[in-house]
């Protein structure tokens, strides 16, 4: 074998545990492996289950040494081998080959195939092997939320506020809540044994209008624990995984986001995103496959349950190596857009006598932005959710639909916001990019007209600056870029300010529309 393939077994032993050829299971569940040829190893187990196999079936050791040519003696002790002469024939060769192998059958020596375990199991598909916290902490960047050392609630509200615009309701509950679990991860190794105390996990539902932020905020969250996040949409999964992937198969994808490191995928973040398509079925006659028999599977997953799931694949196969994951760490998102929630919500709201002194007007609550905050289990419950699944998720809170001013301040003030990302692409062609006022005003206008949330504003962007991105390459001379009310409204043409600064309204093409009437 040569060195360099030597060298990469070694780097994966150091790295990555050995897997059983044969169950596939790693050596920090089967015990210590035997390694059969370089990258090839067999688990105590299997090896014990081939030995019983072999002695079941009355195989003699002898049948097995004559089929690879060798003599009885030679089967059983060792023989010396003397120094013959090469040139010399043994006039027996023929005759000992005759009687001691089997025409056609040979054996090969799988360390002659070279690096067999890189070859056989791509590295996705391999577990890495644990380390202790002081190597795994060692060349990773200290996250600006330390799980082991967990900030105060209003600490990480202030994180979320470099990031997250509005949504200060939203950013209290989950900062509360992530506090409290990884509060509850991190002391439960140091909880007394005669301490009967269980502390339940703080799994969250979000209900909100599209774009207004439900992903976003917790994918900064784990960003700034720097902890693994899977990120996953409810509609592919099925309760076996029919058509789709089975219920399990979120698991498995924490895991690859965690480079398949057990330990840190057990304290990882899932984000189940668009949860109400998991809603009963009203009036369906066949077996709800994608429905009400999905929130009943994903029970012990939300609860906490050890599951056992594929490495580096969706689905489980023979080949795949499988991993088992303590889910009682892993702290569940849930959210959904619930449309026609609002209707339930209303006519709730809306039971009070409709006649009389205390009535209340039908259309009281129609013009009501955010009447999802106003959301109680009672209502879920009648959307189609189950109450076992609902009990699971006791954290319940809503966002709020975002204004023209929140979408304003969506587009300037985030540390990555839209507008400073086009400024960034810009700056790379030593140009400068400015917006007025007014255009930020009327891109948000735009926006709340789509009713798609802050989702609509790189589409906004991205149709007017189309021309100025095409433009700005062929000419040098371009210094300054701004954006104009009238360029956003398609009325005129941005302000372009050469290198000399003197104004010239003719460097990009202008946009006109026929005016109405």
């Amino acid at each position: 074998m040569a060195e360099d393939d030597k060298r990469e077994i070694i780097n994966d032993d150091e790295e990555y545990e050995n897997i059983c050829y044969v169950c596939r299971r790693p050596e920090s569940v089967t015990g210590k492996c035997i390694q059969i040829s370089p990258g090839m190893h067999i688990c105590p187990d299997c090896m014990q289950k081939t030995f019983d196999t072999v002695a079941s079936l009355g195989f003699d050791m002898n049948d097995l040494n004559r089929m690879m040519g060798l003599s009885n003696e030679a089967g059983n002790k060792v023989v010396e081998k003397k120094e013959e002469d090469p040139n010399r024939e043994d006039p027996d060769k023929e005759k000992k080959k005759e009687s001691g192998r089997t025409p056609n059958f040979s054996f090969i020596n799988l360390a002659d195939l070279g690096n067999f375990g890189s070859f056989g199991i791509p590295n996705s598909q391999k577990l890495k092997k644990k380390k202790s916290k002081a190597n795994e902490n060692a060349h990773r960047e200290p996250p600006a939320i330390d799980i082991t050392n967990i900030i105060p609630p209003h600490e990480i509200k202030a994180k979320l506020d470099e990031y997250v615009v509005g949504q200060e309701h939203a950013k209290k509950v989950i900062s509360v809540a992530v506090y409290n679990h990884y509060k509850r991860v991190t002391q439960s190794e140091n909880l007394l044994d005669d301490d009967d105390v269980e502390i339940e996990k703080s799994n969250m539902l979000m209900v909100g209008p599209t774009g207004s932020g439900k992903t976003y905020l917790v994918k900064t969250i784990a960003r700034l624990l720097d902890v693994p996040l899977a990120i996953t949409d409810a509609t592919s999964l099925t309760e076996a995984g029919y058509i789709g992937d089975d219920i399990e198969s979120v698991v498995s994808k924490l895991l690859a986001a965690a480079d398949n490191d057990v330990e840190r995928a057990e304290k990882g973040i899932i984000f189940i995103d668009e949860i109400d398509k998991l809603a009963k079925k009203k009036n369906a006659n066949q077996r709800d496959v994608s429905g009400e028999s999905v929130q009943q599977g994903m029970l012990k997953l939300l609860e906490g349950a050890e599951v056992e799931v594929p490495v580096g694949a969706s689905s489980k196969n023979a080949m795949v190596p499988m991993a088992v994951i303590d889910t009682s760490n892993i702290l569940f998102i849930c959210g959904g857009a619930f449309p026609d929630l609002d209707t339930i919500i209303k006519e709730r709201l809306n039971k009070s006598s409709s006649m009389g002194f205390v009535s209340d007007l039908k259309d009281k609550y129609d013009d009501d932005e955010n009447i999802l905050e106003k959301v109680t289990v009672e209502d879920l419950r009648k959307f189609g959710m189950i109450p076992e699944f609902i009990g699971r998720l006791p954290v319940i809170f809503s966002t709020a639909s975002l204004t023209e001013e929140m979408l304003v301040r969506i587009l300037t003030e985030p540390k990555n916001a839209i507008t400073k990302q086009y400024q960034k692409l810009l700056s790379f062609d030593e140009v400068k990019l400015e917006f007025e006022d007014g255009a930020l005003l009327a891109i948000a206008k735009k926006a709340k007209e789509k009713e798609l949330g802050a989702r609509a504003l790189r589409s906004i962007i991205e149709e007017f600056m189309l021309d100025i991105m095409y433009e700005i390459p062929k000419d040098d001379n371009i210094g300054t870029v701004i954006i104009t009310e009238d360029y956003v409204e398609k009325k005129g043409g941005p302000k372009v300010i050469p290198r000399d600064h003197s104004i010239s309204a003719k460097a990009i093409p202008q946009k006109t529309v026929a005016a109405e009437g």
